[in-house]
């Protein structure tokens, strides 16, 4: 337990020659450094990027996402943290919709699914460590401007458990400190930014530098998609494009989804990589001299 850890001393014992991770980035690194007698194979977590460039839907859109950052209370590792959106608005079916309307209509979308307590307490599920839940306010201290403020919820059958919707808070491309930073839990960033380019920019570039196990994107434009597919691949993140309906970015298989890549630090191993299971295995040589006499009898 937390009291008396004895992970370090089980993953640094010398007998001890693969070890299988997946949980927080700061431990996930603890082992890869420390467990040097062993193979680590370890998949920890990032800051995952959405990208809003064009939608022909927008209420499918934000619908999708809604689900996204509600689901689990945001304690999933593909959980998307950081949305981008040009300060300017996008397109949405044709028409300019504005920054703020886009921003509205993601808020009105959480708040429609997360309207029934009932569902809402199915939805986000409870929050598993008080850390995770004191981070709201500490987020909301550091900065930024809150557009939805997280709500204690409570469910009957469960009274004692921990149970919060998402905080969402707008903030400026410029504000970097902040959504570069991991947020574990229910926290989402709305970043302002001077356009899509700067989208993709600031969501490959964190995702190389601080890791990402998902990234997503939402446009119309054909030749938007193919840029942002190819900052994504040099980041080493996969990318999902135009998610509607049933279909979320944060629900990726492990055992059928390259979900992480081993090209960034949110984690060096893919489980669905041959490489995850060969990796395991070495071939050990035995020799034996034959004598003479038995090759000649052999007919040798």
């Amino acid at each position: 337990d937390a009291d008396s850890p004895i992970t370090k001393e089980l993953v640094t014992h010398a007998q001890v020659r693969i070890v299988d991770y997946t949980g927080s980035s700061a431990f996930g690194t603890w082992i890869e450094h420390n467990a040097t007698q062993a193979t680590v194979y370890a998949e920890k977590a990032g800051v995952n990027s959405v990208i809003v460039d064009s939608v022909d839907n927008l209420r499918a859109m934000t619908s999708n996402l809604a689900f996204t950052l509600s689901l689990y209370s945001g304690q999933m590792c593909t959980t998307s943290q950081n949305i981008f959106i040009p300060r300017d608005g996008i397109m949405a079916g044709g028409e300019h919709v504005s920054f703020d309307d886009v921003a509205g209509g993601l808020i009105k979308a959480i708040n429609g699914l997360l309207g029934d307590n009932a569902r809402a307490c199915e939805v986000l599920g409870a929050i598993q460590s008080p850390a995770t839940a004191e981070r709201i306010e500490k987020v909301k201290a550091d900065g930024g401007t809150v557009l939805r403020d997280s709500e204690a919820v409570t469910d009957e059958r469960f009274p004692e458990a921990r149970i919060h919707s998402p905080l969402i808070i707008k903030v400026d491309a410029s504000d970097k400190a902040l959504f570069e930073r991991e947020m574990f839990g229910p926290v989402t960033y709305i970043i302002a930014t001077n356009n899509t380019t700067q989208s993709i920019e600031l969501a490959s570039s964190i995702a190389a530098e601080h890791g990402a196990i998902t990234a997503g994107i939402y446009s119309t434009d054909t030749a938007t998609l193919a840029a942002a597919e190819d900052a994504t691949a040099h980041a080493g993140v996969p990318l999902s494009c135009n998610l509607v309906g049933g279909i979320y970015v944060n629900q990726a298989a492990a055992f059928s989804d390259y979900h992480v890549t081993g090209c960034n630090p949110a984690g060096n191993a893919t489980l669905c990589d041959a490489g995850f299971i060969t990796g395991r295995f070495h071939i050990v040589q035995s020799r034996v001299l034959v004598p003479v006499e038995a090759t000649a009898h052999a007919g040798v």
